[in-house]
């Protein structure tokens, strides 16, 4: 005997939402292009002055001039959920201090050539709420 779950749809949340669940998050993916395949980071964030800092094992010169940074909280059991990503420009913190600042907020899972401390400069921020069709359960 097989459960079917309900198929959830996705709603489009305002662009308040969107941040708001984005700052909540504490987790999350940086997704770039690089030599023509998309590559994705596991990330740590923090959002700042209108801008994310993030932490991901990357070579800070592999970091692109632009990216996407995901974030989700999506439960496996229904399906629902939330889902956000932010798009723009990308610079590495090089300030020494600064990027000390942030290793010491936003544990990473390396540390050496693979551990880079960005800024994202969001021009696009869109999310999504995973909710049950009208009726369901």
């Amino acid at each position: 005997m097989t459960t079917s779950f309900p198929t959830p749809r996705m709603v489009e949340v305002s662009g308040a939402e969107a941040l708001w669940l984005l700052q909540a998050a504490e987790l999350g993916r940086l997704v770039f292009v690089q030599r023509e395949t998309t590559v994705v980071r596991p990330a740590r964030h923090v959002w700042e002055y209108g801008r994310l800092i993030v932490r991901t094992p990357l070579q800070t010169a592999a970091v692109p001039p632009t990216a996407t940074y995901q974030v989700d909280d999506v439960q496996a059991g229904t399906g629902t959920g939330w889902t956000v990503t932010a798009t723009g420009p990308v610079d590495v913190i090089t300030d020494p201090d600064e990027a000390a600042h942030y290793r010491r907020t936003l544990p990473g899972w390396t540390h050496g050539p693979h551990d880079a401390v960005v800024r994202v400069h969001p021009q696009t921020v869109t999310g999504f709420r995973l909710v049950r069709g009208v009726g369901e359960r």
